[in-house]
């Protein structure tokens, strides 16, 4: 069943982040950004094969010019959007986006200010900060993205704080093996875990986490759906298979998508998701969010109350602060 798609709107992007392969700008700065019209007739074929999610992704996703365009047209199909920026761009798009971004994260990866800038390589700290204020004037809740490195994961307290001083959830992203990037190690793991465990305003998927203490994926007990329950999208309008990360083939969209599912190619993959020799001990939670999305195995039923918490905090508490807000 799919359940999510990542759309992948344009590979360039506005930083150099040293965690982030989309920092090289001699790879990525020639590509094309996403058709419209493609985007509208793929997303509108996505939801009635069943997407609820989709991920309007980068690259910087604030670079494309109809971003906010794709949010609306994803939002009124009743779609679960989502974008993460770096804020650069943010204040451009924000009155447009309104009302149709669910899920809006901005990253933020230091308490810091001369840290943060380090690592994204671009003066931004102060932006991050601007667009939280914004967003929350036009009554949007953000949250604050925190990708946790070996190098920043004692700073976890701190940027708790931050989030608790915007009233605000603070997502903890553990930077995962891929591309070179050798992924946290064992003390940082143990550190991440321990310090988020019982806290209700920060969403940190457990089950993620028990995965990475497992070795993560097991070619033989595979965990990963990336196939058969997400589908990713290129700004050259083709399929990715059997994920972004780990690219093997792409299908051009040049046929209906219901058409292409069923098509001999993606039963291959289907039948090899997890499988591969490269998905041996992959912890990418771009796949694994909505692999562990029902409770089919251990680390299924382990997410549950992460999942529960950051729900709550979305869709419960933010619709009390908005009765809050339109009755003053």
């Amino acid at each position: 069943m799919l359940l999510l798609c990542n759309y992948y709107v344009t590979y360039r992007c506005n930083a150099y982040c040293e965690f982030c392969h989309f920092g090289n700008h001699s790879q990525f700065k020639n590509f094309p950004f996403a058709n419209l019209e493609d985007f509208k007739s793929n997303v509108k074929q996505l939801s009635e094969l069943g997407v609820k999610f989709i991920d309007l992704t980068g690259g910087e996703p604030l670079l494309h010019k109809d971003i906010a365009e794709m949010a609306k047209f994803a939002h009124d199909l009743k779609m679960q959007v989502s974008i993460t920026s770096n804020g650069l761009l943010y204040h451009k798009f924000a009155r447009q986006l309104a009302g149709n971004v669910n899920l809006l994260h901005f990253s933020l990866d230091s308490p810091d200010e001369d840290e943060h800038n380090k690592i994204r390589g671009i003066d931004c700290y102060k932006s991050v900060f601007k667009s939280i204020e914004i967003a929350k004037s036009l009554g949007e809740f953000p949250d604050i993205l925190f990708t946790v490195t070996n190098e920043t994961y004692k700073k976890l307290p701190r940027m708790h704080e931050i989030a608790k001083k915007h009233d605000l959830v603070l997502l903890v992203n553990p930077v995962f093996s891929y591309f070179g990037n050798p992924g946290l190690s064992e003390e940082a793991v143990d550190f991440v875990d321990e310090y988020c465990n019982g806290k209700f305003d920060i969403y940190l998927n457990k089950g993620f986490m028990k995965l990475r203490r497992a070795g993560g994926n097991d070619l033989n007990n595979p965990s990963c759906k990336a196939v058969s329950r997400v589908i990713v999208v290129s700004p050259e309008n083709e399929i990715i298979l059997p994920c972004y990360h780990f690219a093997n083939d792409k299908i051009k969209i040049d046929r209906p998508i219901k058409e292409i599912r069923k098509s001999e190619k993606i039963k291959y993959f289907k039948k090899m998701e997890g499988r591969f020799d490269f998905c041996k001990g992959c912890t990418v939670n771009c796949y694994f969010e909505p692999s562990f999305a029902f409770p089919t195995n251990l680390y299924a039923i382990s997410s549950l109350t992460s999942k529960f918490k950051y729900s709550y905090n979305k869709l419960i508490k933010q619709k009390i602060k908005k009765k809050i807000l339109l009755n003053n």
